[in-house]
């Protein structure tokens, strides 16, 4: 191809995203399109790169004071995250938004979401803060290693692309649907924070969000939300917005103030936040991290038994060669229960109540 053919070619890719904005749908269907990345600007207002296929970054000419880093489909099968994703970039692309803060946004794990699978290989949200260089003699590097890779890069230099003299606050957060349904069907992870106090006014953002059940993880993890708020100090969460449903059956209006919330924040618009109550947050702590060992874990109650489902104290939970798994604490719940990961990984979370 010549230089004027690949102008002509990043033109009219150019053309497409600006007219349609269909950037997830042209990254699926071809994403040798952005093996190099493409920059150009939206109105005169708002600078555009592609980083990567599944990889776009809007930074207004205005000086702003965020840094939101907004990303889905970590796990390819979680659509609505994805749907949400998708209409927000579509919107900015085509102008019926104009951001006000810089905005990274991360369409993680796009060969899965072609197969509607969480991973293809191995699951993405377990290989962050460096954990995807740590392979075994056994294993191979894999698509997913080298994704994750890259996005900790992108993430790297979007936070320090800006300007040192001017002061921002970082956010990051990691939109997710959860393989079972939910007692409480929106909640959040918020991320280990080695020391620093827990911040009340990020949850009350989430509380605008439509989340009041917060998930405090109480050690380091390899998740790609605590990789930003390790690495980079940023607000950063896991945000599980209710259960995985294919493409196309998700009911949006349940995500509307998800999206309101979100759009207001890129947009630069005033949240109009209630006053922190304690009484309106659902708090917890993890008390196990119990993990499978062995090829016969099997899981003590129903597969379709929900998220924070609670127990007695001393009922089992699940069992396998040489250990039985029991509830410590009446009220103990389960968060995450999925028997059929890999040896090795993590199995159940149980949680129980606190307050911050």
């Amino acid at each position: 191809m010549t230089q004027d053919q690949t102008r002509t070619s990043t033109a009219t890719i150019i053309q497409r995203l600006v007219e349609k904005g269909d950037f997830l749908h042209l990254c699926r269907q071809q994403p040798t399109l952005f093996s190099k990345p493409i920059h150009f600007m939206l109105s005169q207002h708002t600078n555009v790169q592609v980083i990567a296929e599944g990889i776009i970054y809007f930074e207004p000419l205005d000086v702003t004071n965020k840094d939101i880093v907004l990303s889905c489909g970590i796990h390819g099968n979680e659509t609505a995250p994805i749907e949400i994703c998708d209409d927000l970039t579509r919107d900015i692309l085509v102008g019926n938004i104009v951001v006000k803060q810089r905005v990274l946004v991360i369409f993680g794990n796009l060969p899965a979401m072609d197969i509607a699978q969480r991973f293809v290989t191995e699951n993405m949200n377990r290989l962050f803060s460096g954990e995807h260089k740590n392979v075994i003699e056994a294993q191979l590097v894999n698509d997913e290693r080298r994704r994750a890779s890259q996005l900790e890069e992108a993430v790297k230099q979007f936070y320090y692309g800006r300007d040192n003299k001017q002061q921002s606050s970082r956010y990051h957060y990691d939109l997710h649907t959860a393989i079972r349904p939910s007692k409480n069907q929106k909640f959040a992870v918020y991320p280990f924070q080695n020391g620093k106090p827990w911040d009340k006014r990020q949850l009350q953002i989430l509380l605008a969000c439509g989340v009041n059940t917060i998930l405090l993880s109480g050690n380091p993890t390899t998740t790609f939300s605590y990789y930003s708020a390790n690495e980079f100090a940023a607000h950063a969460f896991t945000v599980e917005l209710g259960k995985v449903q294919p493409f196309g059956q998700n009911n949006m209006a349940d995500f509307y103030e998800v999206i309101d919330t979100l759009t207001k924040m890129v947009c630069g618009n005033e949240l109009e936040l209630k006053d922190y109550d304690p009484a309106d947050f659902l708090i917890y702590e993890v008390n196990q991290v119990i993990n499978k060992h062995h090829a016969d874990f099997v899981l003590n109650f129903a597969d379709d038994m929900p998220n924070f489902s609670d127990f007695a104290k001393g009922e089992v939970l699940a069992t396998e060669t040489g250990a039985i798994y029991k509830a410590e604490h009446d009220g103990e719940a389960i968060v995450f229960p999925n028997a059929g990961v890999e040896i090795g990984q993590r199995a159940i979370l149980t949680v129980i109540p606190t307050t911050i």
